[in-house]
């Protein structure tokens, strides 16, 4: 089990990032490595289900999200299903006159993805996804793409 954790303070307020990280589409934008959503299914809880391609290492790996938590403005969190599984919260919190957005991650990778890397690498690359997701976020709204 690997866990990443970080955070970052974006000059937009809750609203804005809590809306644009509401769309799957924008999580496939701003995350490396995530090629692919799809199947984007809208749940009772206000949350979403969806099919991903996410790159690895050069292995590519298919599964299915599921948005177990969407309290709006707060916190959303996702289960990851298929060879990945984890879990991703996202929480959201007024800082500063904008939003501190924290990113916490439980990975758990195919045995055969952790012996062709090592546990070392394994866990800095996932601590450099979430500190380059958090960062990509954080310039769509300095830039206003978002």
């Amino acid at each position: 089990m690997f866990t990443a954790r970080d955070s970052v303070e974006i000059d937009a307020d809750v609203d804005a990032v809590f809306a644009f990280l509401d769309d799957p589409h924008n999580h496939a934008a701003v995350t490396p490595r995530l090629e692919d959503v799809r199947d984007i299914e809208r749940l009772p809880n206000g949350g979403k289900r969806l099919s991903y391609t996410y790159r690895m290492a050069g292995l590519g790996f298919d599964g299915a999200i599921v948005q177990t938590v969407h309290e709006p403005n707060e916190r959303m969190t996702f289960e990851l299903r298929g060879r990945l599984t984890g879990t991703i919260d996202l929480t959201f919190e007024p800082a500063n006159g904008g939003t501190r957005l924290t990113y916490a991650a439980t990975y758990d990778l195919p045995e055969n993805a952790l012996t062709a890397l090592g546990e070392p690498v394994v866990r800095r690359f996932n601590e450099r996804q979430v500190r380059a997701t958090l960062d990509a976020v954080a310039e769509r709204f300095e830039t206003g793409a978002a």
